[in-house]
């Protein structure tokens, strides 16, 4: 699988956030079972490398990638775990070349037009655009649509149910990432069946 094939997967990517590694594998089967295959475990919190590990260990059918990567170190660690993508809030060039190291496709964060050009300098067209909402949403990747055509991007950052529509019909957005899939409320519950039926709704938004 490559960073495209990662953006086709679904239209939308789950963001999760974990405190409680055991409750990662029926999370993940929820969600796969709502049709969202692709699934961001941030290492936000100490329980995310445990959860990744189980997950890849557990749920075959999912692809679990690690989000929040900040550190060099981090990309490693994820790859360790069992991590099948990885994804960024912003990018280095340590940390870009990190996660090229480890293999994996891997979405780099981004909320510039100079940010994107100096990926596309090392041929990397993938990229995730965030915080989406606040660096200008959905006007500014159309924007950038048209002198940068060759760069696909997975907005994440106040995305909403209503709101993911229209990004995604946009031409270059290849999905987005929401937390709202994942509602704390449901995951300290156990309510796996909600988390299940707003993966399905999410999953049935049409892409571009």
């Amino acid at each position: 699988m490559n960073a495209h094939e990662l953006l086709d997967l679904a239209p939308v990517v789950p963001v999760v956030v974990l405190d409680d590694a055991d409750a990662a594998v029926p999370l993940a089967r929820a969600l796969v079972a709502g049709g969202l295959r692709a699934i961001e475990v941030t290492l936000r919190t100490p329980a995310a490398l445990a959860a990744i590990e189980r997950i890849a260990a557990e749920v075959p059918d999912a692809v679990v990638g690690a989000g929040t990567v900040v550190e060099p170190s981090d990309a490693e660690r994820s790859l360790r775990a069992g991590a099948e993508f990885l994804v960024s809030p912003g990018c280095t060039p340590a940390l870009r070349d990190a996660m090229t190291a480890t293999g994996l496709p891997f979405l780099p964060g981004v909320s510039s037009a100079s940010e994107a050009m100096a990926l596309l300098e090392h041929g990397i067209t993938a990229m995730k655009f965030f915080p989406a909402e606040a660096a200008g949403g959905v006007p500014f990747l159309k924007a950038l649509g048209g002198p940068l055509p060759r760069v696909r991007f997975c907005p994440t950052g106040g995305i909403t149910p209503e709101s993911a529509p229209r990004y995604l019909a946009l031409p270059n957005v290849g999905c987005v990432g929401g937390s709202w899939l994942t509602p704390a409320d449901a995951v300290r519950a156990g309510d796996w069946d909600r988390v299940e039926s707003l993966a399905k709704q999410a999953a049935a938004i049409p892409a571009s």
